[in-house]
């Protein structure tokens, strides 16, 4: 099943808008956490899965049924092709019907994490997706024990199993990491448990936590909600105020920090025992096998970035001297270098999202326009609701999007990079069978750092007042470090800490927290002042190290490809621009038909060759070089 591609909190400052606002049509964000005091234009509307409930019983107990029968196909493989694709085509009514049995009660889950009756129903679709892989854990050892040249007579012979070649050749390619019947088994009945330490992680950090109220110079009191704090970042000029709800956010994650560990450490012990069980040598080579990506290109990513951090320790220095600060915290890197502060509508910047994407196609901008008008987006925070922010694909409905848009420049970026994540999946599933529809993580991020690429441009275009170009160009260098430089520390982080599991030593918030502060402090050096902050218990509060290990690198492989991509598709010459535009496409609607390194060589970007990660790496320096002469200038 597609996963639910998502976006960090990410260090992002930006400009305001320069379109003409719909002043006219918009309203402002609703003054209320109570979801049901919020508009239902901005909330998603999951009928279009099902109707109600009901509708959602019967196909629940239709996939029992279809559960049972693909447990009677054991034994029937090896008889012929006919019978593989009887097996596959089953295989593919279940997928389909699995998404929206599945998302139906997930997806209302995640806007209110606190209603019990709805987390039970998304328990009975988990519990029936653990005795699927129960049922079928014959499927793969019983495929394998077919010849491989007598499946490649078969592939060559039968043309309608063509749609199921790349997943039948890659299991072949993993074969030895594929055990015997009663092994697998015996590990899909820990299926279920996998992901018990991202629910409590959830449930810990979004249903049961208590964000603290906490009153700022001016002597408002506000709660310091995830939305709230980010606000605050963005826009809050005195230092104490930023320092006091740095410390007021992130004691919450301090004082719960032996509850923390104990999930991760859940986390890192089975990605360790599963590894091992499944006889590779590390965490790490088990983790990037899916994709087929050598251990190497993760390996030199971690290397050359930490190498190349001397931009950003500029940048910073920079920072810190622009803004008269004694001491530079993390919690400094938001503000805008310049007074250019406002407040962004929703209602306002959907042209921007659509017209930004220009160079991507008239059809590719009408796609766009229609995911805005149908209810397919959950826009403003409320009580419960999940904190960060998703694109999640429902095959033959539509995806689903949500935001917790609190009208920050942060925000307009992210509702662009979801929109980015909704046009792949979309353009997958339209244009690839059930099969290859899936589109991996290590592509995913593509999609969504290059719509927020097109729309820097865009703002770059348009601007030529001297503070706009000021404030344009730390979005971009923030977007780089936000994107590339922080999300190959955080890969870094769960690297160490997999590796300390590996070498049997001990996981406790104590350690975490070391491991994690030597990390800024490797990276960043001098540039930053640690000391009295929180920052070490960062680690407690990043959701993909508990439901996703090993997905943040890819947000940097991602952008550096990206970064490539909309260079080229940007070009003025129209040949280089329009070849550039029709591989990106085609890898858009490529979903997951080929190795994920093979597709993005297919667009021109080759991830094994250092230069394409120091490109981006050159492109800081320039950008931050460009920000000093521009404040010379100012």
């Amino acid at each position: 099943m597609q996963p639910y591609h998502c976006r960090l909190s990410l260090v992002i400052v930006f400009v305001a808008a320069l379109l003409a606002a719909m002043s006219g049509n918009a309203i402002a964000k609703p003054n209320t956490l109570d979801r049901n005091e919020i508009p239902d234009k901005y909330k998603w509307n999951l009928n279009d899965i099902y109707p109600d409930w009901e509708a959602w019983t019967e196909e629940l107990a239709q996939l029992e049924v279809l559960i049972e029968e693909y447990s009677g196909l054991k034994g029937s493989l090896t008889q012929g092709p006919e019978q593989l694709l009887k097996a596959f085509k089953l295989n593919d009514k279940l997928g389909m019907l699995l998404y929206k049995v599945y998302r139906y009660p997930g997806l209302a889950h995640y806007v209110d994490t606190r209603d019990n009756e709805m987390a039970a129903r998304l328990q009975q679709v988990q519990i029936l997706m653990s005795q699927f892989g129960i049922a079928t854990a014959w499927f793969n050892p019983e495929l394998l024990s077919i010849p491989w040249e007598t499946m490649e007579n078969w592939l060559s012979d039968t043309e309608d199993l063509a749609p199921y070649r790349y997943n039948i050749e890659n299991l072949y390619r993993q074969q030895e990491h594929v055990l015997d019947e009663e092994k697998e088994q015996l590990l899909s009945y820990f299926n279920r448990f996998n992901g018990s330490p991202s629910s409590v992680f959830s449930k810990l950090s979004t249903a049961d936590i208590k964000f603290p109220k906490t009153a700022l110079s001016d002597g408002d009191s506000l709660t310091l909600t995830p939305g709230q704090y980010r606000n605050i970042l963005n826009t809050n000029r005195n230092q104490a105020d930023r320092a006091k709800a740095h410390r007021t956010f992130y004691g919450i994650y301090a004082a719960n920090a032996n509850t923390y560990a104990a999930i991760y450490d859940g986390v890192l012990q089975r990605d360790w025992a599963l590894a091992q069980a499944r006889n590779y040598s590390s965490t790490l080579e088990a983790a990037l096998d899916d994709d087929n990506v050598p251990t190497e290109v993760f390996e030199n990513l971690v290397s050359m970035v930490k190498a190349g951090t001397e931009p950003v320790r500029r940048y910073r220095q920079l920072r810190q001297d622009v803004l008269g600060l004694e001491t530079y915290h993390l919690y400094d890197g938001s503000i805008p270098l310049v007074d250019f502060d406002k407040i962004y509508e929703y209602d306002d910047i959907i042209d921007w999202v659509v017209t930004s994407v220009q160079p991507l196609g008239k059809e590719y901008q009408k796609m766009i326009r229609g995911v805005f008008g149908n209810r397919w987006i959950d826009v403003y925070e409320n009580e419960g609701k999940y904190n960060g922010a998703f694109s999640a694909g429902v095959y033959s409905v539509h995806p689903y999007l949500l935001l917790n848009y609190n009208e920050t420049l942060e925000s307009v970026f992210t509702t662009a990079h979801e929109v980015g994540h909704t046009m792949h999946t979309m353009l997958s599933q339209e244009n690839q069978p059930f099969a290859t529809s899936d589109y991996t993580i290590f592509v995913a991020e593509v999609a969504s750092t290059l719509n927020e690429a097109l729309m820097l441009d865009y703002m770059f275009e348009h601007t030529k007042d001297p503070q706009e170009r000021i404030t344009l160009l730390q979005q971009a260098i923030d977007n780089i470090v936000g994107t590339f430089y922080t999300q190959v520390m955080f890969a870094d982080y769960e690297w160490q800490a997999h590796k300390l599991v590996e070498q049997g030593r001990p996981i406790t918030a104590e350690v975490l927290s070391e491991l994690y502060t030597g990390l800024l402090k490797e990276y960043y050096g001098d540039t930053l002042s640690l000391e009295g902050d929180l920052y070490g218990s960062t680690w407690a509060r990043i959701s993909h190290f508990y439901g996703s290990p090993f997905y943040v690198y890819k947000y940097a492989t991602c952008f550096a490809s990206s970064a490539i991509l909309v260079k080229e598709i940007t070009s003025k010459d129209k040949k280089v621009s329009k070849a550039a535009l029709d591989r990106y496409l085609t890898l858009l609607k490529s979903g997951g038909n080929d190795y994920p390194m093979e597709q993005l060589k297919k667009t021109g970007v080759d991830l094994t060759q250092p230069a394409t990660f120091q490109a981006v790496i050159d492109q800081l320096d320039d950008l931050v070089t460009r920000l000093e002469k521009e404040l010379e200038n100012l």
